[in-house]
């Protein structure tokens, strides 16, 4: 059996990680998950057990637009309920909520810049969810707060709203060997 070097604690202590992930939640968007639960089961009430008089078409409807309301409110609001953000040293992968969908994945190769953002707001973007402006790029928005803005090679903008979003700008900026912000460009 050969004896292998080990590196002394400190100098692992000091490797950087391969992997950044960070995460957001929006405990918010359960009272509209549950309010589309809501509109579901009243649809279903009035399909099983209604004695409308005035016809089936109105029941019909009904019982559509609940069922339709109910389903768009429920899966709409439980993609966003939370959202986890994964850097290796080729890409972001951005999953949102439970299932993972909808899902983005940015190659490094790809962007030209990272900034850490202190405020995003839903209003910014038009509310929460995966938002698209012309005027200010692509955003996946489930809560107020930080956020990192990736700055890509065509123009466009991604921003992520995500706890820790200033470490994870300083995780994408060494991978790209980017200066950090406020730092002269070397030259």
């Amino acid at each position: 059996m050969r004896d292998h070097p080990r590196k002394p604690r400190h100098e692992a202590a000091e490797a950087s990680p391969t992997v950044w992930t960070g995460r957001a939640s929006n405990r918010a968007q359960w009272v509209l998950a549950a309010a589309g639960a809501a509109c579901l089961a009243l649809g279903v009430v009035l399909a099983v057990s209604s004695n409308w008089t005035s016809g089936i078409v109105p029941l019909l409807m009904a019982v559509i637009g609940c069922v339709a309301a109910g389903l768009l409110m429920l899966f709409g609001t439980l993609a966003f309920v939370n959202v986890a953000v994964r850097v290796d040293g080729h890409a972001l992968e951005v999953r949102c909520g439970h299932m993972g969908l909808p899902r983005r994945r940015i190659l490094l190769a790809h962007v030209v810049g990272a900034e850490f953002v202190p405020q995003v707001t839903p209003r910014q973007w038009g509310g929460w969810g995966y938002r698209w402006r012309p005027e200010q790029g692509t955003a996946v928005v489930v809560r107020r707060g930080e956020g990192l803005v990736l700055r890509l090679g065509d123009g466009r903008t991604f921003t992520v709203t995500v706890d820790d979003a200033e470490e994870g700008v300083r995780f994408i900026r060494e991978r790209l060997q980017l200066p950090a912000a406020g730092a002269p460009a070397g030259g």
